[in-house]
């Protein structure tokens, strides 16, 4: 039975009145009067947001498990160094500091860009050129040996990858970042631990701290009966959500939940133990100096017989506690959700939910970034404009996170709904972008590769650089300037939209240096199989020593972009917290949209996706001649008989003075 919202939130403040008198002393012998006196506020301020999601997933004991709670973050603010309480306190004052728009993100893989954690520093002064404030380092807590999903099958949360460093070398990188005023992401994987996890160990030799950590059945009865809901993530390799293990039920075998691969073993959340547990790994590391969390397959957290077993309300809910309980510790800290789903399934991830509650600060905008690509290949934005168009606004106090290009291959999560709308069927639109970027179509300049082809059903994901899939590659391999330049201006044009759409945009590792396929990952066995290491390349520092250059194709793409991160950062309107708005002004073939913060004037943006000049009703974009052009891939823009005339593949940024 549903308990109601009023009843809930009397528990939870009796709950408090009980708990707020014993635990104000223990507060001020931990952390001072002054401290203990804003640790305890903010308990007052997060206390539905505690107690309730307690109340929701473990019923009867919520007050039990609200005290253990309340006490281990009150040990890790105890815990928490001098300089990062600093932090937090400026935070405090500025709790949007993560949406202004001087906040530019950098993504890269340790050893891929600098080798070690020690040399990371080193390198700092290449990414403060480029206007880098948020640098996110990819998978670097200690993994299995062996495969290990490229870094996501986490063996210790305390420990860095040996091959990178040591725990202490991320401490050093954190404070140095802080030191240049950026600030420090990393990924915590959440719905699974490797096997050879102490945790997954323990459960599976039958100690009792870890009963209930993960999920076993002895027979196929139970699996089967999920598994005849829940899409594979891996039909391939790794078919079905559940993978034999011989020593598990005490020894007679048992099929253990494993939604990825048979060596990344669910946690079972509906155990308060395990959200307890990670809840202690999360503080522990914000206080090592990690400022934002990528939360990572966050959607699979929480499962229900005759679902997906994806996006469930309990899982929200789980969101919600964690995000609360780990600012009441390190109030600085920023939840980020790894949540490739739905549009409509992404937006609660921000606390969009019909009484908004807060659940993580950030989530990649995963369908800008298919739709980019999809306007690019088809030369034409109608799906976009439909698709973003209905996309339901995120609440004020979340941000996209805005990408041209990820570490992971390229889903095409294209809504039947939204291609039908535009008239395009769907199947085939999403077969025509995987031939496009896989180079098999008639007239493709890209030079990408197939992931996860099932050549059953036609699925397939696509694999490939920026660049290789903008057609440098192709250009280069060919000697032909103009088809070099065109390749140039698309990769430009990608980003010139994700600088502008609002949030925190994100560049990932080479782009700048217009980095291209890398096929030495085939050398490799054990990242021979997977080709998303073609677009995780080493980064070639000869080429960044010519990104001054602006003769070299290198120095052409680094200005441009560190110019795009320049003009962004003078521009309040491209702060978050405000909705882009699309416009219609007379083509198909440009994206227009709108942006307006309280405090600032309007922004417009226009890219066009044709390779061909294009006209745009200069009053919708111009504000009737009141709008500066501000930036732009051409110079000023010329009007011409009431149409502002846009080149090929060109953009351009309008303000309100």
């Amino acid at each position: 039975m549903t308990v109601p919202a009023a009843a809930r939130n009397e528990a939870a403040r009796r709950a408090w009145a009980a708990l707020r008198p014993r635990l104000e002393p223990d507060a001020v012998a931990a952390l001072g009067a002054a401290d203990a006196d804003a640790f305890l506020s903010r308990a007052d301020l997060a206390l539905f947001d505690v107690h309730e999601p307690l109340a929701v997933l473990y019923g009867p004991a919520a007050d039990e498990l609200f005290e253990r709670a309340l006490r281990m973050v009150l040990t890790a603010a105890g815990e928490r160094p001098a300089a990062l309480r600093r932090i937090d306190r400026r935070r405090e004052i500025d709790p949007g500091w993560f949406q202004r728009a001087r906040v530019q993100g950098y993504v890269c893989y340790v050893d891929r860009f600098c080798g070690t954690l020690d040399r990371l520093p080193g390198h700092l002064d290449h990414l403060a050129e480029l206007g880098t404030t948020y640098l996110h380092l990819m998978p670097l807590l200690r993994p299995r040996p062996g495969e290990n999903d490229g870094g996501y099958a986490v063996a210790d949360y305390r420990a860095v990858d040996p091959r990178l460093g040591t725990m202490a070398d991320l401490e050093q990188v954190a404070t140095a970042l802080h030191d240049r005023g950026m600030s420090l992401c990393i990924d915590l994987v959440l719905n699974h631990t490797a096997r050879e996890h102490a945790w997954a160990q323990g459960w599976l030799a039958g100690d009792p701290a870890y009963a209930g950590f993960y999920t076993a059945f002895p027979d196929r009865t139970m699996p089967d009966a999920y598994d005849a809901t829940i899409p594979e993530v891996f039909p391939d390799r790794a078919p079905g959500s559940f993978s034999w293990v011989p020593e598990a039920c005490g020894g007679a075998g048992g099929w253990v939940w494993t939604t990825f691969w048979p060596y990344q073993w669910d946690l079972d959340y509906a155990n308060p133990e395990v959200t307890l547990r990670m809840l202690g790994e999360i503080t522990w590391l914000a206080n090592r100096g990690v400022d934002v969390f990528r939360m990572d397959a966050v959607p699979f957290m929480w499962k229900r017989l005759g679902t997906s077993c994806q996006n469930q309300p309990e899982g929200h809910s789980l969101l919600q506690l964690l995000h609360a309980l780990a600012r009441l510790a390190a109030p600085g800290v920023v939840f980020k959700a790894e949540a490739i789903v739905s549009p409509d399934d992404l937006v609660p991830y921000l606390g969009g939910h019909d009484r908004y509650r807060p659940e993580c600060d950030l989530a990649y905008h995963n369908q800008l970034m298919v739709l980019l690509w999809s306007s690019l290949a088809t030369q034409d934005t109608r799906l976009a404009r439909q698709a973003l168009g209905r996309m339901k606004p995120i609440p004020p106090t979340a941000s996209w996170v805005t990408y041209v290009r990820g570490h992971d291959d390229i889903g095409w999560a294209v809504a039947d709904e939204d291609a039908a709308a535009v008239g395009l069927d769907p199947f085939a639109h999403r077969r025509f972008l995987n031939d496009f970027y896989a180079g098999r179509f008639p007239g493709s300049y890209a030079r990408g590769a197939l992931f996860q082809e099932n050549e059953a059903t036609g699925d397939a994901r696509v694999s490939g650089s920026a660049a290789s899939l903008c057609g440098i590659e192709a250009a280069l391999e060919a000697g032909d300037d103009a088809a070099l330049d065109a390749g140039i201006r698309r990769l430009v044009l990608l980003y010139s939209v994700a600088f502008a759409w609002g949030g925190i945009p994100l560049l990932y590792m080479g782009d700048e240096l217009a980095m291209r396929n890398d096929s030495g990952y085939l050398a490799d066995p054990e990242r021979a199989p997977d080709n998303r290491w073609l677009h995780r390349p080493p980064m070639d520092w000869a080429a960044g020593e010519r990104r001054g250059d602006p003769a070299t194709l290198e120095g052409r793409v680094f200005g441009q972009l560190q110019r795009l991160g320049a003009v962004r950062r003078s521009l309040l309107a491209l702060r978050a917290g405000v909705e882009s708005v699309l416009l219609d002004a007379g083509s198909d073939e440009v994206l227009v949209w709108r942006r307006e913060h309280p405090r600032s004037g309007a922004f417009v943006g226009v890219a066009n996706f044709s390779p061909h000049p294009r006209g745009l009703d200069a009053d919708t974009v111009t504000g009737y001649g009141t709008f500066e052009q501000v930036h732009g891939s051409d110079g000023p823009l010329r009007v011409r008989d009431g149409r502002l005339v846009v080149p090929g593949l060109g953009f351009a940024w309008y303000a309100e003075p």
